[in-house]
Formats: structure tokens, sequence, C-alpha cells
């Protein structure tokens, strides 16, 4: 049973904010009734329908959509990925690493990209969606939570120095954007479906209070960096990572206990608001493919 808290949720719509045509899913890592264990939730961008649809003795995070909408993939933290019907059932081991990461859909739905460590380093891997073949691809290089093309013919890994567009069967660096961006970590970066533009978690120029040893502690912000832009722009401070929506126009991501869609560039917002402790902040929420 969920407590009272995850069972009384507020839409609240900033005036001029995005507007999705109808409703679609969004599913997003919490903390059920205040718990440290995370779990996914499900909740309907009108705000509708807020339902636990994992459980389980490790925590759930990382989640991506099918294609057609219908299954997720994710993250047990210390188990590997799994898959999982929207409505919570029929739920699949399919690796068994425990530190694999953010697993993607193909377009196709028939394979999956995620990240696995290799010598100390993220490094891509890819998998059939039923969790067999999986294997690195050994040519591509070091990088961060990856994101397929729109026809699948490429997966765009964002490094510390740009956006690398890869062959999905060894890897091999089939071109290069250079974002000009510093990133924090290439796993918190989120990049555009057309691949020219990044949302990342960055320094700001301010620091925080002075109790993190001998300097004052760093801030950070969610920032977007873009092939038509010469300076990154501020998105949020305080942000976890995002998810781009599939019109590559908007942003959707968790600050201050709340889900945030913001339209880019410097648009309005949609604010979703629920109890700022069941959040994870660190997780980035997935949005539904229509």
């Amino acid at each position: 049973m969920l407590a009272s808290a995850l069972l009384v949720l507020a839409l609240k719509l900033a005036a001029g904010a995005p507007a999705a045509a109808s409703a679609s899913w969004i599913v997003f890592s919490a903390h059920p009734d205040g718990t440290a264990l995370q779990q996914l939730f499900r909740v309907q961008s009108n705000g509708d329908g807020l339902q636990q649809i994992s459980k389980g003795a490790n925590p759930a995070t990382d989640p991506a959509f099918s294609p057609d909408g219908k299954k997720l993939a994710f993250v047990r933290l210390g188990s590997g990925i799994f898959s999982i019907d929207l409505d919570g059932t029929n739920e699949k081991r399919l690796t068994k690493n425990g530190r694999d990461s953010y697993p993607v859909w193909s377009p196709d739905g028939k394979q999956i990209a995620f990240l696995r460590p290799h010598k100390k380093q993220w490094t891509l891997f890819v998998m059939s969606s039923t969790g067999a073949r999986e294997h690195r691809l050994p040519q591509a290089p070091p990088g961060g939570r990856p994101a397929w093309t729109k026809d699948g013919k490429a997966i765009l890994l964002p490094t510390v120095a740009d956006v690398s567009r890869v062959d999905p069967r060894t890897g091999r660096i089939l071109g290069r954007v250079d974002l000009q961006a510093e990133l924090v970590s290439s796993t918190a970066a989120a990049v555009s479906p057309n691949g020219r533009s990044v949302a990342y978690i960055g320094r700001r120029p301010l620091t925080g209070p002075p109790d993190c040893g001998e300097s004052p502690c760093p801030m950070f912000a969610l920032y977007l960096a873009s092939t038509a832009r010469k300076k990154p722009l501020k998105i949020a401070n305080g942000t976890g990572p995002a998810t781009w929506l599939p019109d590559g126009k908007t942003l959707i991501y968790v600050t201050s206990g709340k889900l945030i869609l913001t339209a880019l560039p410097g648009g309005k917002s949609t604010t979703i608001s629920m109890d700022e402790h069941l959040l994870a902040g660190d997780a980035p929420p997935a949005w539904q493919p229509r």
C-alpha cells in the first residue's frame, strides 16, 4: 500500500507552460513511504494515475521506455538490468552485472544499449532486448549515457569533450560533435534526438557553504550545450539528470521534490509536484513515446 502522501498529487501549471496534447506516462524513481529503497513509479503527464510499478529487495532506477511505450528497461542497483511491463507485471532479469547502467532501447525495439565498467571506465555494451548476446563495442570511446539515432544506424555517446556517433555493431566512431561544454560527468548527460544538443550537470560559478574540507562546497546546475550556441545555457539550479521528450524541444528532470518539464530554449515550465522526500533526484525520469 502506498502511504497517503503518495496518493495526493497536485499538478501546478505555470502560465504559458508547455502542455501535452494528450496524457503520456512518466516513469521515475522514488522512495515509497519515505524509505531508503527507491522503486519505479508512474504518473500521467496531467498528474493522474500515480502508481508504484516495481518492488523488490534492490533499488530500481534508470528507467527507459521501449519504442512502443509498453515496456521499460531499468536498473536494479547491485543486480543488473531488468525489463518490466508498464503496469508492473512480467519483470525479467536481462543482465547479471551489478554495475550495469543507463539502458536504452533501439528504435526497432530489438536491442538495448547500456553502460558497464571495463578497465575502470564506463564502456558501451549492446544486447538483444531479451538479454541475449550481450557484448562490448570494442571501438567505442569511454563515455556516458547513450542514445540511439532515430534511424537506429548509430548510437550517440557523450564524452567529456564531445558527442560521438558510433557504429552499434563495433563502436567505430562515425563522427563527432564538439559542444564546448564542461561536463562534470558524462553519465549525467542527455543527448538530444538530433545529436546536436546535450543537457548536462555542470558546476555553477558560485560555491556553497565552507564545509567541504579545505574549500567551499561546489554547486551545480542543469545546463544546455548546443551547436547553435557559443555558450551553455543554464536551465535550472540544483537538479538531477534530465531526459529529452521525443520532440527534442522539451526536457524533464527532478528538482526540489518535483518533476519539471521545460520547453527549450528558455521556455516556460510545467511542474508536477509531490512530496519532496519521495523523488530520487539522482536518476533521470522516462517519458512514454507515442
